[in-house]
Parts: structure tokens; C-alpha cells; sequence
């Protein structure tokens, strides 16, 4: 029996923007939007491969060491993408080495191949294409936001240096306002995010119960 499709809505309880296991990864690629960018691409490329690859091996895969198994498989493809980064900007899989080895653990434990164990290949594909893109639109803005006010310039993935500026002024930002590029900036940031989007969610949902 295959069971209804569980679409996520922005602001339902199954939204992954209600699991805090992005937060460490939307904090330390979202520095610049050249990392934010590179990160997105990783996101969309392991969670897609990644469901694809268990949907063909679902009749083959052990139950028992399944999770080890899903562990190694994504790690792969994500190693496929490092590979492809490296041939394309060395220099700038050397920055994002270790935030794109995050990306495997993301994916695994978002939970995404139980919960969509019983769908059919479409709405597998779909709905972790939803999600990859959503953490990766959150890393995005947020660099929008934080590069420009910490290090006064905007930069894209490419280019002998693994980033290319788009604008860079040398006059040095106020202390507060440089802030913002570090972690603690970020944590910040991330404090309003969340208060807004729990605002916005509670007003949602109340026009939902009416």
C-alpha cells in the first residue's frame, strides 16, 4: 500500500527548516556566497543522486547494516562531487572540503529514505529535490546578508583564487557591523531567522484552525 505523499509545506511540523541538523552547516558555508553557492550544488547532487541510487538498489540493499551501507553510499557521491569541484577550482575544494563532508551526514540524518521508503520514484525525487534546494536557499541568503555587511564584497565559486569578486570595497566596516561575518554573527542572525519564522508559522497556523 503505498502511503499519500508527504509534500513539505513551508510551514508544517514536517518542514525541515524544524530540524536543527542544517544549523552548524547554514552557519559556516553561509560566510561568503561563493561557499553558500558550492554548498547548494552539493546539497541538490547527494540528495538527488543519493535517492536514486537506494530507489534501484531498494530490492537489493540488506535490512541489516542498511544504515552503514546508506552511510558509504552517500559519502560516495558526495565524493563524486569533491572530484568533479576539484577538476573544475582546486582552490576552492580546498576551502569547502570539510563543510562539503557535512553534507552526507545532513542527508542521513534528515531521515529522507525512511520517510520516503514506500514512494513511488517521482515523489522521492521531487520531494528531496524540494529540500536540498530549501536548506540550500537558507545558506544563500543568509550569505546575501552576510558577506556584503562583514567583508564588504560579494563573491561567486570560479577563478584561480576559488572565488571570484563581484564587488570588493578595501575601507574596513565598523566593528559591529563585521560582526556579522563571523560565527557568532551568524548565531545571531540565525536567532532572528528562527523568531520570525516561528512568528510567521504561529500566524499560519492559526489561520489554518479558523
Amino acid at each position: 500500500m503505498i502511503r499519500p505523499v508527504q509534500r513539505h509545506s513551508f510551514w508544517r511540523n514536517a518542514s525541515p527548516l524544524t530540524c536543527l541538523c542544517g544549523g552548524g552547516l547554514i552557519i559556516m558555508a553561509s560566510d561568503r556566497l561563493a561557499h553558500a553557492i558550492t554548498t547548494a550544488g552539493a546539497l541538490i547532487w547527494v540528495y538527488l543522486l543519493s535517492m536514486l541510487a537506494v530507489h534501484a538498489g531498494l530490492r537489493i540493499f540488506p535490512r541489516w547494516g542498511r544504515s552503514a551501507l546508506l552511510v558509504v553510499l552517500t559519502s560516495f557521491i558526495a565524493s563524486i562531487y569533491v572530484l568533479l569541484l576539484w577538476i573544475i577550482s582546486p582552490l576552492c575544494i580546498l576551502e569547502m572540503f570539510f563543510i562539503i563532508s557535512l553534507v552526507p551526514v545532513i542527508c542521513m540524518a534528515s531521515g529522507i529514505f525512511d520517510r520516503l521508503e514506500t514512494q513511488y520514484l517521482y515523489d522521492k525525487l521531487f520531494i528531496s529535490f524540494s529540500e536540498a534546494v530549501l536548506l540550500g536557499l537558507l545558506i544563500v541568503i543568509f550569505a546575501i546578508i552576510r558577506e556584503p555587511f562583514g567583508y564588504l564584497s560579494l563573491s561567486l565559486p570560479g577563478g584561480t583564487q576559488g572565488i571570484v569578486l563581484l564587488f570588493s570595497f578595501e575601507e574596513e566596516s565598523f566593528q559591529p557591523i563585521r560582526l556579522i561575518a563571523s560565527s557568532c554573527g551568524a548565531l545571531l542572525l540565525s536567532g532572528y531567522f528562527l523568531g520570525l519564522y516561528r512568528y510567521f508559522k504561529t500566524v499560519e497556523t492559526s489561520k489554518g484552525e479558523k
